[in-house]
C-alpha cells in the first residue's frame, strides 16, 4: 500500500469534514493488523496470517515519537493487531514513556510473566504513567471465546491477574454487542466491574466500546454523515480533531480507519497531517452518534 495510496484533502471531496483543532494524541499502529487472535468483531480485520496492514519497524516508531514530542503530544497509545507480538515492544514503550503518558492495548494472550515484570519495571522508572488496556468482552468464558477464540478468556484473565500482582492496575476494555452473535446484553459495565473486584482488584477500571461498521463488521454499515446531519454539531469534539495515527504507509486520521486510503492524511510527516479530516466512512457515524473516543477516558 505504501507509495500507492493517495493523500486525500477534505476540501474538494463530497464528504463533510472535521477541523484540526490541536494535536494531543499519537497512536502507533505498531503491528499493523498482525494479531494472534482473529476476533469476529475486529474493527480492522486483524489476524495471524498475511496482515493487510504491515507492522512498523522500530526506527519508524522512534521517529514518530520524537516528532510528536517536539509537537507537544500529551499521550501516546500503542495498538495493532497485537502490540506484544512486536519484538521491540518493550524498548519502544520505554522511548514513549520518556516523552508522554503511554497506553498499550492488548488482548493479553501474548504476555508472559517475564513481560509483565518488565512492564512493571518500566512503569517504576518512567517519568510518565504506563497503562495496560486488556480486552475482555464478557465475564463468561464461553461468551467471550465465542467472539475472541478458544482460550482467549483464560489468557486475558491470567494477564489481568499478573498485572495486578505486579502493581499495575489494568484497564479492561469490552466491546458491547447488544444484538448480535456473542450478545452480552445490558449491564456489561457493572458485571465486569464486579468481576474485577472478585479478582481482588479494589479499584476496577472498565472501558466499554461500541461496535463499529468496519473491518469484519463492515457489512453492518451503510449510512454516511452529511452536512445536514452535522448542522449545529461541534465537530471539534470528534477524536480525529486532535489525534493522529502512524501506521504503515503514512499518517492517518484515527485508529479505527488506519490503513484506509480515505483516512490517509500524509505520506509520513506528522505535522503535514494537521489538516481537516474527511468524514467519509460509516464508522464516522458511530463516533458522531456515541461520542466515543478510543482514548482511556
Amino acid at each position: 500500500m505504501r507509495g500507492t495510496v493517495p493523500v486525500l484533502e477534505a476540501r474538494g471531496t463530497p464528504f463533510p469534514s472535521a477541523p484540526f483543532v490541536r494535536f494531543s494524541t499519537l497512536w502507533v499502529q505498531v503491528t499493523g493488523t498482525w494479531c494472534n487472535l482473529q476476533c469476529v468483531h475486529c474493527l480492522n480485520a486483524s489476524g495471524p496470517r498475511d496482515p493487510w496492514l504491515k507492522p512498523l519497524c522500530a526506527e519508524r516508531v522512534r521517529h514518530a515519537i520524537r516528532e510528536s514530542e517536539a509537537l507537544g503530544v500529551k499521550d501516546i497509545y500503542f495498538t495493532g493487531g497485537e502490540p506484544f507480538l512486536h519484538r521491540e515492544i518493550l524498548p519502544l514503550l520505554g522511548v514513549a514513556l520518556a516523552a508522554a503518558p503511554t497506553t498499550v492495548l492488548t488482548n493479553g494472550a501474548a504476555i508472559s510473566e517475564a513481560t509483565v515484570a518488565a512492564l512493571a519495571s518500566l512503569a517504576r522508572g518512567a517519568p510518565y504513567s504506563l497503562e495496560i488496556r486488556v480486552s475482555l468482552d464478557d465475564v463468561d468464558p464461553e461468551r467471550n471465546d465465542r467472539v475472541r477464540g478458544r482460550g482467549a478468556w483464560a489468557r486475558a484473565v491470567l494477564t489481568i491477574r499478573r498485572l495486578h500482582a505486579h502493581g499495575l492496575l489494568p484497564i479492561v476494555a469490552a466491546t458491547e454487542d447488544p444484538g448480535g452473535e456473542g450478545q452480552v446484553g445490558p449491564g456489561l459495565y457493572g458485571r465486569l466491574r464486579d468481576f474485577l473486584v472478585d479478582l481482588g482488584i479494589d479499584k476496577p477500571r472498565v472501558k466499554i466500546l461500541p461496535l463499529f461498521p468496519a473491518g469484519r463488521l463492515a457489512g453492518r454499515g451503510g449510512d454516511l454523515l452529511s452536512e445536514e446531519v452535522l448542522d449545529g454539531f461541534d465537530r471539534g469534539q470528534l477524536q480525529c480533531a486532535e489525534a493522529r495515527v502512524v501506521a504503515d504507509g503514512g499518517v492517518y486520521a484515527c485508529p479505527i480507519l488506519a490503513g484506509l486510503p480515505g483516512a490517509r492524511l500524509s505520506a509520513g510527516d506528522l505535522e503535514e497531517s494537521f489538516r481537516p479530516v474527511p468524514l467519509f466512512h460509516p464508522a464516522c457515524v458511530t463516533c458522531f452518534e456515541t461520542g466515543m473516543t478510543c482514548r482511556n477516558a
